[in-house]
């Protein structure tokens, strides 16, 4: 049996503020980090972190030195952290695993630990359900787009976005409860059934804390976020567990 525990964590995105300061927040999940560290074997970031980040070729958003700092550590540590790309931060590129030692990870990805099969991945754009943003990820992730965006200067692109980005949200309600089998990412996850085993799927991306059956020998679990729930889940023995950190708040 393994002592070591595999930490789940996304939507936490940093450089906006909620209910809380984004700088509040940042404190609180390095905190996090401080603590769940002695029994860490792996840290997954499961997307959108930041709000928003670009990075240029000489040129990174501004802020985060807490966070940053402290990722490096934990990976100089030899505790193994995996950054999974969301909708919010596709744009990591070199700067940011370099600096911190993360391992960047594009899309999904299948691990096995304790004869257990963990299906991962922020959530954004999978299967045919959200037709109009998986037409603008395919945008966004072009090259030629990028190349556009990185010919205008920082003041004005990081505007743009962040506005973009706040306008979003602000037209996108997250209901407090749902039907989980009406969830999207359920029904690609059942999809995903049909062809071959999975003892876990976890994801970001839907802001709904969310562990439930949806078969015999499957568990679907969503991670909330740290912008409202400050939720995060852990693996252990074989086991997932989903937990709230919202109580370091008080």
């Amino acid at each position: 049996m393994t002592t070591k525990k595999r930490y789940f964590v996304s939507d936490a995105h940093f450089g906006i503020d909620s209910e809380y300061s984004s700088q509040v927040r940042e404190k609180l999940f390095v905190k996090w980090l401080d603590e769940i560290k002695a029994d860490a074997c792996e840290i997954n970031l499961v997307g959108d972190i930041f709000d928003f980040w670009f990075e240029y070729k000489h040129v990174v958003p501004a802020g985060f030195v807490t966070l940053l700092a402290k990722l490096r550590e934990l990976t100089d540590s030899g505790i193994k952290i995996k950054y999974y790309t969301g909708n919010h931060d596709m744009w990591i590129f070199g700067y940011l695993p370099q600096v911190t030692g993360v391992e960047l990870i594009r899309g999904v990805e299948q691990i096995a630990a304790d004869g257990k099969i963990i299906y991962i991945g922020h959530g954004d754009g999978l299967g045919p359900y959200d037709k109009k943003y998986n037409f603008l990820k395919k945008i966004f992730s072009s090259k030629f787009f990028q190349f556009l965006f990185k010919v205008v200067h920082p003041e004005i692109s990081f505007r743009i976005a962040l506005a973009w980005s706040a306008s979003s949200r602000k037209s996108h309600k997250y209901p407090e409860k749902i039907n989980v089998q009406d969830e999207w990412l359920v029904k690609y996850a059942k999809t995903v059934l049909e062809t071959q085993h999975v003892d876990f799927f976890v994801f970001g991306h839907r802001h709904i804390p969310i562990l439930e059956k949806i078969s015999d020998n499957t568990t679907f679990i969503n991670l909330g976020d740290w912008l409202f729930n400050f939720t995060y889940a852990v693996y252990h023995d074989g086991e997932m567990h989903l937990k709230s950190y919202k109580d370091s708040l008080d």
